[in-house]
């Protein structure tokens, strides 16, 4: 098979700040709903919580070193909204400013990218005492504090990612089942309204980054990708898989839980016809001028890709779910194995959204651990990656816009609920010592990278 990947695709990884930085209270930070929610019995997995977490924030430097030993090209992280403003608005934080400062800094150094993100649900736990995303007045702080990174760090970040993840902190975290911070269970009407006000953010996030003084950022946003993949090539089953991936009522998680209840005001300026209808008795607030403000102009649509569900059309000619065998593969937190996401997801999303697909976040939870021989070996990992990848070349050769790719993590951490049960890192850390040890599978990784894509065809790639 022809290597379709492009000379400027993007290879790199991602993290989110909660999850790697601890430093929880150090130098003047503020206190997030996850720090807060960590405290609660029973919240998270064996009381884990993320007030050391991988240490980043004093290991910075070594991170960045180990990156730069994996090839990767670019780095997805995220700010701690209260490291900028501790109380989420108001007084800005210098040395918090200082340490991304620092990072950015080291980035640029070791010929890493910096693509940040504004937002990867550390809430600030002062805003959410007013009322946090419920609250008309959160997409202006959520604006301002986009603007004061954007002053800050725009002359050194040319991407910018606005949101991750909308889908799961409002539908997971303030809507049943509601397993992760502020651990809300907000009405229906309550939920659509702290999802319009979200989306309003969204939009008054890319103002602020439109305004900084570079003119030549690129901005985009990083929701869950909820796919769904054609079981056959058939016209029939890719309409049938089309159809449900961008309905309203994907019946999963929660209500909030698919893509075009998000993804069509955002590009589109409208809601869904038959989002509209299902929430007619609940529909947020809708004030003139507000979708204008949602659709501002992005230059990428990011999605986080982990797993699909297969469709066919059925004998009526509606889509008709297709059932997994009994031991299908599935990673250490049960999540199905299901490559073809790789190619139905960025096509459909592409085909309805017009705009250039990155994948913000893919990977897998393994078991991992150091072995005798002081190595970290993890062919699970490498063959998920291979397989996926294979799929997403199919999508290129397809004349699919895919820029770029970020596996997700760049090291073992935090994983919300899960507490450190899960590690999906590239890296491998120990909590106890902080110690850190490149998997086979950031190995294997620096090899894919430096060969452009070509290692995905030799016939010793795995070994």
């Amino acid at each position: 098979m022809k290597n379709n990947f492009p000379k400027n695709f993007t290879w790199g990884a991602a993290t989110a700040a909660y999850q790697i930085e601890g430093g929880w209270n150090a130098d003047g930070k503020g206190v997030s709903v996850w720090d807060n929610f960590c405290t609660e019995s029973g919240r998270i997995w064996e009381g884990h919580h993320g007030q050391v977490a991988c240490d980043h924030y004093h290991r910075m430097p070594e991170d960045v070193g180990l990156m730069k030993q994996m090839g990767l090209q670019a780095y997805r992280f995220s700010f701690s909204w209260t490291r900028i403003f501790p109380e989420g608005t108001g007084s800005l934080n210098e040395k918090g400013l200082d340490f991304y400062d620092r990072l950015i800094d080291q980035l640029l150094q070791a010929g890493i990218a910096p693509w940040a993100t504004l937002f990867h649900w550390d809430y600030p736990l002062a805003l959410y005492k007013k009322g946090g995303w419920l609250n008309p007045d959160s997409p202006r702080w959520f604006g301002d504090y986009a603007a004061a990174l954007a002053n800050r760090f725009s002359d050194r970040i040319g991407h910018w990612i606005t949101l991750n993840e909308p889908q799961c902190f409002l539908g997971v975290g303030h809507r049943k089942p509601s397993i992760h911070a502020p651990g809300d269970s907000l009405s229906l009407d309550a939920a659509l309204q702290a999802a319009h006000n979200v989306l309003l953010a969204h939009g008054r996030a890319v103002q602020a980054l439109r305004a900084s003084t570079s003119k030549n950022l690129q901005v985009g946003w990083a929701p869950v990708g909820c796919i769904t993949c054609a079981e056959t090539s058939s016209e029939p089953d890719i309409e049938a898989a089309r159809q449900v991936m961008f309905s309203t009522d994907m019946t999963s998680w929660s209500e909030l839980w698919n893509n075009s209840w998000w993804g069509d005001p955002v590009v589109f300026g409208r809601y869904p016809e038959d989002g509209l209808a299902l929430f007619r008795d609940h529909l947020p607030e809708i004030q003139s001028g507000d979708m204008e403000l949602i659709s501002q102009p992005i230059d990428f649509y990011g999605a986080n890709i982990y797993n699909g569900q297969s469709y066919c059309a059925g004998p009526n000619g509606e889509p008709q779910k297709v059932d997994r065998p009994n031991g299908h593969p599935h990673s250490l937190n049960t999540w199905k194995m299901t490559p073809e996401c790789f190619y139905w997801g960025p096509r459909f999303l592409a085909e309805r959204y017009k705009l250039p697909i990155v994948i913000t976040e893919n990977g897998m939870s393994c078991h991992d651990w150091v072995s005798l021989d002081g190595k970290v070996h993890d062919p699970q990992r490498m063959d998920f990656m291979h397989r996926y990848l294979l799929e997403l070349n199919r999508a290129l050769g397809d004349g699919v816009d895919v820029r770029g790719y970020f596996h997700w993590t760049v090291m073992d951490n935090f994983e919300w609920a899960e507490g450190y049960k899960q590690r999906f890192g590239l890296i491998h850390v120990d909590y106890s010592t902080q110690k850190r040890t490149i998997k086979d599978s950031g190995h294997w990784y620096r090899e894919l990278i430096a060969s452009g894509g070509a290692r995905l065809w030799d016939s010793t790639s795995l070994t």
